[in-house]
């Protein structure tokens, strides 16, 4: 029908109103699926977009996202105009694998080295050619074709792993209940939400104090609207439960013992794909008198992250969270009478130079430091007791305090 609806259209026009329309069309494709398209770009592979939509139309929107080529189907022409009629097969179905076979026999390509990319039922027969299909954002059929063949199921608004329902992933169905102020045992106040980037990537970094961070945090990035991937350690992703729903949910674990630099690119890639990624510099809370100390300290990660994404850093410097869950407590406390304070203020982005990862992390730092109340920024002097809260419950440092 649509070749027909088509006769007597000028093609110079069809040209022209295909541009602002490929504009149109390309300012909606996911940064995660730019990613994806640039990392078989960097692998040296020719991108080939085949549809069932005419050459004129789509071409434009080819070159637009910088695809090598295109298999789709022709419309006859005469005169200057199109005829009403289909040059050849249409590119749908079995016939869109059958023109994707040509093309590999044109261009001494092997099937069972490509990828193949699709939402639709249709796609089928294509995606059991090649050697790497993927499901995108699959209708229910083709879901239930990839389950059945075991072919990679992606969302590509979302990072790699993260399941959706109806486009929605778990953070987003959990949201409303992901606020400060439904914490039973802390009294929380968030402050400078107006600092976190209502879209694109960004890294929020907070520092580290308690057990009880990573909730104030997750309940912060949450009432902002935003979704945010994690940096945990391995050791919390290999819990049984907790561990599977911290990988749904976009988090990245992190192998503390080593560079990890998988952590890093999924980091990046994240960012990249303009999604929050949220991080502790310091990776871990501070033991003994370090942990009173006024000039914070970091690892330079979140340095590292910014100087190659650009994306925004921004501090989050959260107070009062070891008075809920103390490093020496294997529970956080409950007391629901007299629920301790606890604030996360949010910050602007942090000034960073790019020329030193060492230099940027004290320039985080110190951001952080600046959030927090002024007695955490000048020297103090513990007590034996306070020196204890700081250590495992029943681990000990050189001078024998005891976290209890």
């Amino acid at each position: 029908l649509a070749p027909r609806a088509a006769v007597g259209w000028p093609i110079d026009a069809v040209i022209a109103a295909a541009g602002p329309a490929a504009a149109e069309i390309a300012a909606h494709v996911s940064d995660f699926a730019r990613a994806e398209l640039a990392m078989h770009r960097d692998a040296g592979r020719t991108l080939v977009l085949a549809t069932t939509t005419p050459e004129h139309l789509v071409r434009p929107l080819a070159d637009l996202l910088g695809i090598d080529d295109v298999i789709a189907t022709r419309w006859t022409q005469a005169d200057g105009a199109f005829t009403g009629r289909v040059d050849g097969d249409v590119v749908w179905g079995p016939g869109k694998r059958d023109a994707v076979l040509r093309w590999c026999a044109e261009h001494d390509v092997d099937p069972a080295g490509c990828w193949a990319y699709s939402d639709s039922y249709y796609d089928s027969s294509l995606l059991d050619l090649v050697g790497h299909p993927v499901a995108v954002n699959p209708d229910a059929r083709l879901a239930a074709t990839a389950a059945l063949n075991g072919w990679p199921i992606r969302s590509l608004d979302k990072p790699d792993g993260v399941p959706t329902v109806g486009g929605l992933e778990l953070q987003d169905l959990f949201r409303p209940f992901l606020r400060p102020e439904l914490i039973p045992n802390a009294d929380v106040t968030v402050s400078g939400l107006e600092h976190i980037p209502r879209e694109g990537g960004a890294i929020i970094v907070g520092n580290h104090r308690s057990y009880f961070d990573p909730a104030v945090m997750i309940t912060t990035v949450a009432k902002s609207g935003r979704n945010g991937r994690y940096l945990g350690k391995k050791e919390v992703f290999d819990i049984p439960v907790i561990g599977p729903l911290l990988k749904a949910g976009g988090g990245i674990r992190v192998d503390r013992g080593t560079g990890d630099e998988d952590a890093f690119d999924a980091a990046a890639a994240a960012i990249l794909g303009g999604d929050v990624v949220v991080m502790f510099p310091q990776g871990t809370i501070p033991r003994g008198h370090a942990f009173f100390d006024p000039v914070l300290k970091g690892r330079w990660g979140a340095a590292r992250l910014a100087a190659m994404t650009r994306a925004p850093v921004i501090p989050v410097g959260l107070w009062g969270t070891d008075d809920v869950w103390p490093r020496s407590a294997t529970l956080p406390s409950f007391n629901l009478q007299d629920q301790p304070e606890v604030t996360a203020t949010v910050g602007p982005p942090v000034d960073l130079k790019y020329r030193s990862v060492e230099r940027d992390t004290e320039r985080i730092m110190h951001a952080l430091s600046a959030l927090l109340p002024e007695r955490a920024r000048q020297p103090y002097d513990p007590t034996p007791e306070e020196l204890a809260r700081t250590f495992p419950a029943g681990k000990t440092d050189d001078l024998g305090f005891t976290g209890r």
